[in-house]
């Protein structure tokens, strides 16, 4: 397993996290973002939100061998926390998203926590289930990234 060191996002991540998160391929596996992900003045205005510390949102970068690789983090009211998280696409396939939840959840007693994915993408399915996430339901949803709506899986991590 890759070795993944979490820290606080700086102003020279968010540059890397615009790249990552407009990546016409990476948005479609991922599938639920933002309208326009290459609207740069809505990542701006909403990573300014998230950086603000309102709302409860905890956002780490995932970084690797000295290498931001991606950011991990949880947003939401208690009881229903979510995670989220994004690993380069560059990076994909080599245990980081794994490894970046595993050192996230380490730093987040809260319990339980929820997630949701595309149904159909299997290696976040896969990131969450060796996390210790289980599946409680489904849901459909509109995928911005794919112009329409999609099944989700819901998972759960309880205590």
């Amino acid at each position: 397993m890759a070795r993944i060191a979490l820290r606080a996002v700086e102003d020279a991540d968010l540059p890397l996290f615009f790249a990552w998160m407009s990546d016409p391929d990476a948005t479609r596996v991922a599938a639920f973002t933002a309208k326009d992900p290459t609207d740069r003045a809505a990542f701006d205005a909403h990573w300014a939100r998230i950086r603000s510390g309102s709302g409860g949102v905890v956002m780490r970068t995932a970084v690797a061998d000295g290498v931001v690789v991606g950011h991990v983090g949880a947003y939401g009211e208690a009881g229903d926390r979510q995670v989220t998280y994004w690993i380069d696409r560059a990076h994909w396939g080599r245990g980081l998203a794994t490894a970046a939840l595993r050192a996230f959840l380490a730093e987040t007693p809260t319990r339980p926590l929820h997630a949701r994915a595309a149904a159909d993408n299997l290696g976040s399915r896969r990131v969450l289930e060796k996390c210790g996430f289980v599946v409680t339901g489904t849901d459909r949803g509109f995928a911005q990234a794919r112009s329409e709506e999609i099944d989700e899986v819901l998972v759960t991590l309880r205590a």
